[in-house]
Parts: structure tokens; C-alpha cells; sequence
């Protein structure tokens, strides 16, 4: 087995346990959507149909990239695909660096596509791949369109992961340059780029650099949810590496609650998705009623997923039919609906909301 093999196995197995688990809340708890006890809908008439970077979907949720580049992983991945296929759902691959070094690997990645034929599908490229680090030149439009056509994918997520590169044992520590970097992708990308956090969120201060770096959409990643800074301090510790395992374990809940980032990044004028620590229907429903068009989950996927097609199947059947009897609850035919309703802020997000000036016409 080769180091990147290696360590994508690491990455999953890892991931989609407790240990990786931040013990900061997403901030859902401060979230409340106004019941309305007369709802006048059957459950029925509440459509989840959603539009996303010109695609329909039947729902507006992501299984966002998590995995790949290990024999364990084309599994996972070929399992997530189906999934997104027979849902009419979104789907994501974990970064397709490896691929790119070792072609063997791209098998793993492409299992998502080849169970997925017309589902709506997401490469996925790191940022700190797109500068250079010490010797290694930065990936060129070359890879960008290697990694998209070896996926058949829509769009191309570009994750930003400074904390986890720097944690990381054997991270990509140099970030200068990269929104440039982003710049020049998306200019020149075959397809549609989408910047994505994987777990210390975006504020409103990024969101507005990116967007103006021509990016298309936004996945916040926001903090609640897996921390990969606690990911690879685990890493780091078995490994004996006591400088990752201690960064690791300090900046463990470093970030924007995926709930604030939501709030921080709807004025950037995007498609936006909210991914970190949802972990049911009705938390998807709030970072909904926040202004996402769509909610990303990873780890309660890609753990089902680990345990079989039928736990995965139903995971994400459960999970749509908590999100479609919290539409109904307040009333709301569709997610567009539900983002025009009231909304009530308490708690530190109210807090947080209140000084960064980012309420305005939203949640009261």
C-alpha cells in the first residue's frame, strides 16, 4: 500500500468515527423555525425540487466528497453514487490529488459516476494543490480538466483546508496565492467552480473575495460537525508527530458554527450550501430557512454508506422525510418557501449575528 493510499484509508476510517467529532455545536440549537399549527398542506404538497448551478434536483441536498484513493474507498464512493442516483440527490468525491500522482487510483474516484450516470456530480481539487509547495509545482489547467472529466463531473468543488494542511504531518503549509490561484481555475475550468470550507466555515469577508474570484457557488464547511484539525491530530499521534497532535487538539473546534457561516456568507449574492454537522432533516431545514439553497452532509453518509447500500438508502430516505415534515410544519410548499418565513436567532449565533451587522431582513 503506498503513503497516499495510506492515508486516505486513515482519512475515512477516522472521519466517520466519533473521534473526529468537534464538541462545538453547528449552532442549530439556536435556530428556531415558527410552527404553524395550521398548515393547510398535506405532506404531499410539499415539493423539494431545487435548481443548483443549472441542474435540477429532486431535493436540495449534497453528499458532499469525502473519500477516495483506497480499494475501501471506490466502495464507499460506488455506494454514495447509487444513492445520489436513485434520489435524484447531488454527490461529491474526496480530493482527487492521489489520482492525479497515481492513475490507479482514478478507478476509485470514478466508481461515483459509473453508479451515478445522470446524477448531478462534484470533482474536487485542493486549494493548497494550486500554488506551488517547496519543489512541487502547483496542479495546471491540465489536472483541473483531468479531475473533471475523470469524475464526468458538473461542477468542480475547490476545498479550502488551511488548518487541516497545516496540522497535518505531511501537509501543503504554503497559502499565499491562493485566491489567485482560485481566480485563474475558475476562469478557466470547463465547468462550474465552487469554493467549499471543510470545516472552519466562511466568513462574510471570504465569501466576497471569492465571489469576486469568480467562483460560482459556496459549501461554508462550516465548524459543528467533523473537524479534520482533530482528524489529523489523531493522525499525527500515531504517528508519533507530537507537534501535529498538539495544533491538532488546539484548534479542534477552530471556526464559524456552520449556522453563522451560513448567516456570514448569504449576502455574497451565490448559491450557497451549507455543510457541517447537519445531521438531520430538521437541521437541514434550518440552515435552509438561513438562506442555503443547499445542505451538504459527509460523515452520517459516508458511515452508512461503510455499513451497506440498504443503511445508506435508508439514512438519506429518513433524513429527506424529516426535512419534507419540517417544510409542512411551518407551512412551506418548498425550500424557497421556507426561506421566506420567519425565523427566530437566540444564543451566541444571535450574538455573533447581532455584532458582525448580519441580520437585516433575515431571521429575527
Amino acid at each position: 500500500m503506498s503513503d497516499i493510499e495510506r492515508r486516505k484509508l486513515q482519512h475515512l476510517q477516522i472521519a466517520t468515527s466519533a473521534r473526529a467529532q468537534g464538541a462545538a455545536g453547528a449552532g442549530w440549537d439556536d435556530v428556531h423555525l415558527v410552527p404553524l399549527a395550521v398548515p393547510e398542506l398535506d405532506a404531499g404538497d410539499v415539493d423539494l425540487t431545487t435548481r443548483f448551478l443549472g441542474a435540477e434536483l429532486r431535493a436540495p441536498l449534497l453528499i458532499t466528497g469525502m473519500t477516495g484513493g483506497h480499494e475501501a474507498a471506490r466502495v464507499v464512493n460506488a455506494r454514495l453514487g447509487e444513492a445520489a442516483e436513485r434520489l435524484g440527490i447531488a454527490v461529491g468525491v474526496g480530493s482527487q490529488r492521489a489520482a492525479l500522482a497515481d492513475p490507479s487510483l482514478a478507478p476509485t474516484f470514478a466508481a461515483v459516476r459509473e453508479r451515478a450516470p445522470s446524477a448531478f456530480v462534484l470533482a474536487n481539487l485542493g486549494a493548497a494543490q494550486l500554488v506551488a509547495q517547496g519543489g512541487t509545482p502547483p496542479l495546471d489547467g491540465g489536472a483541473v480538466r483531468a479531475a473533471v472529466d475523470m469524475v464526468g463531473a458538473r461542477a468542480l468543488a475547490v476545498h479550502l483546508n488551511v488548518l487541516q494542511e497545516m496540522v497535518q504531518t505531511e501537509g501543503d503549509r504554503a497559502a499565499a496565492g491562493i485566491l489567485d490561484a482560485i481566480r485563474d481555475v475558475a476562469a478557466a475550468s470547463p465547468v462550474p467552480v465552487m469554493a467549499k470550507e471543510v470545516g472552519a466555515g466562511l466568513s462574510r469577508e471570504a465569501a466576497t473575495a471569492l465571489a469576486r474570484a469568480g467562483v460560482a457557488a459556496l459549501d461554508v464547511g462550516g465548524a459543528g460537525g467533523t473537524s479534520f484539525a482533530l482528524v489529523e491530530s489523531i493522525r499525527a499521534e500515531e504517528a508519533g508527530d507530537r507537534r501535529g497532535a498538539r495544533l491538532g487538539r488546539t484548534f479542534a473546534d477552530w471556526g464559524l458554527p456552520t449556522a453563522v457561516s451560513t448567516l456570514e456568507c448569504r449576502t455574497a449574492g451565490l448559491p450557497l450550501v451549507a455543510t457541517g454537522g447537519v445531521r438531520t432533516g430538521l437541521d437541514a431545514a434550518k440552515a435552509l430557512a438561513l438562506g442555503a439553497d443547499l445542505v451538504g452532509i459527509g460523515q452520517p453518509a459516508a458511515s452508512a454508506a461503510m455499513r451497506g447500500l440498504d443503511d445508506l438508502i435508508e439514512e438519506l430516505t429518513l433524513f429527506l422525510e424529516e426535512l419534507r415534515l419540517a417544510l409542512l410544519l411551518c407551512g412551506a410548499r418548498s425550500p424557497a418557501a421556507l426561506r421566506a418565513l420567519p425565523v427566530v436567532l437566540t444564543g451566541p449565533t444571535r450574538e455573533w449575528a447581532e455584532q458582525r451587522d448580519l441580520l437585516g431582513d433575515g431571521p429575527s
